[in-house]
């Protein structure tokens, strides 16, 4: 009993202590962001395992959810623009990209439902690939990529990453079974490779925004990170409204909340103010402390269900 409870609280602390490590040890990332794509493969791969085609779906749930993300873009660009129009790009690319290609991970450690999550990720992405390069180029300041270009690199950074390993787990349940069982049966290997990921996150955005700062920029990068936090907390705050009126309220809000945050800096980097980058960064942090969060007062939610009365 008490190792069990040893090994509950140090993966209780293994997000937070990733964090930390990733900010600590930042300068080192440069070697190991490549793992990123990979260890999100394999994540994806484990959670899909648990899925069936028939689980996605979309409905109202997703359709409400993609309005809102939409909307709330919309909103956030035009309630910032007159006052600073770089913390504008900031905040709407914050809201405007798509759900995290490891949100239907976390919310299967948060007993939320993977396949709403995994549908509204591949319903998101695509509306981001069409409606990015328009939207961002009429909102940016240096829109020299054509939109069949940008639309092919959207597609051929954010597709292979979701469909992949989709594919690969309905592949394996079909032709070889008793690894796809084996795979479903070990759930949990999935969040020690998101703690992994999440140090290398961590720290590349710690690497990123040393690395853009200057002494000039600092006002407008604190606003960028206070606006990303702003952007952060309504999201997951409207996503879980809206699960909950749908009985989807963790799935709401991981889908509406965890960003992909990899792509977004591509985006702002591409077609926006390059200081405008600093937003989706910040949100790395922002999400992954509210998900840790989470995931801490899960786990300890669950000891307690655990515990003998």
């Amino acid at each position: 009993m008490r190792l069990a409870i040893k090994r509950s609280n140090i993966k209780t602390l293994m997000l937070p202590i990733a964090m930390v490590g990733g900010a600590l040890f930042y300068p080192w990332m440069g070697y190991l962001t490549f793992l990123s794509p990979y260890l999100i493969f394999m994540m994806l791969l484990i959670t899909y395992c648990k899925l069936t085609p028939s689980d996605f779906k979309p409905d109202r749930f997703e359709m409400t959810l993609l309005l809102s993300q939409i909307l709330l873009a919309g909103l956030g660009y035009g309630l910032t623009f007159f006052w600073n129009r770089t913390l504008a790009e900031g905040v709407f690319i914050c809201f405007f990209i798509p759900t995290a290609t490891a949100a239907p991970v976390i919310t299967g450690m948060l007993g939320g439902s993977i396949s709403k999550v995994a549908t509204y990720s591949l319903l998101s992405n695509s509306v981001v690939a069409v409606l990015g390069p328009l939207l961002l180029a009429a909102i940016g300041e240096h829109a020299e990529i054509t939109f069949g270009e940008s639309f092919r690199l959207i597609l051929m950074q954010v597709f292979p990453l979701i469909l992949l390993p989709l594919v690969l787990a309905l592949a394996m349940k079909r032709f070889t079974p008793a690894l796809h069982e084996k795979i479903t049966s070990h759930q949990q290997l999935s969040f020690y490779l998101w703690a992994v990921s999440l140090f290398i996150v961590v720290g590349s955005c710690t690497s990123f925004a040393i690395t853009h700062w200057t002494p000039e920029s600092t006002w407008t990068m604190l606003l960028l990170a206070a606006g990303a936090l702003i952007a952060c907390l309504l999201q997951f705050k409207i996503g879980r409204k809206i699960g909950t009126r749908f009985s989807q309220t963790v799935s709401g809000g991981q889908a509406l909340g965890q960003k992909n945050t990899v792509l977004a800096v591509w985006l702002a980097l591409t077609y926006l103010n390059p200081l405008a980058s600093i937003a989706p960064a910040s949100y790395v942090a922002w999400q992954n402390i509210i998900n840790s969060w989470q995931l801490i007062r899960h786990q300890s939610s669950l000891e307690r269900r655990r515990e003998p009365c």
